[in-house]
């Protein structure tokens, strides 16, 4: 019975990882999604693909790293993976909002207005 719901686990695994790489394809080939990012979302996928087939290695990796119980190496890596994806994101905000603000004192002194009145 153990046997029969690990390979369901397993199936529905393929499965999910099959259609987010479509999803992420798709997103891709409509240009809603960077190439920058989509680097990382296709190796995350295909990560998540190796460990569904190969049952027994999310279990050699914890005991490599000499985590005591494998699922929870997998939220330790979600979790970081969230913050440095959070980091990186406040870095490209942070620029954009350095560039938003020299475009508009730029904008400010082509149309001869001083940053300072109010038009």
């Amino acid at each position: 019975m153990q046997e029969v719901i690990s390979l369901r686990i397993q199936v529905a695994s393929i499965i999910g990882s099959l259609l987010f790489l479509y999803f992420i394809a798709r997103l891709i080939t409509r240009g809603r999604l960077r190439e920058e990012y989509s680097i990382v979302w296709v190796f995350c996928t295909v990560l998540l693909l190796v460990f569904s087939f190969w049952r027994e290695g999310l279990n050699v990796v914890a005991e490599f790293l000499g985590v005591f119980y494998p699922p929870s190496l997998v939220f330790m890596a979600g979790i970081f993976a969230i913050i440095v994806f959070l980091v990186h994101l406040s870095s490209v905000v942070s620029r954009l909002q350095t560039q938003l603000k020299e475009a508009a004192q730029e904008i400010a002194l082509l149309r001869g207005v001083s940053p300072s009145k109010e038009p």
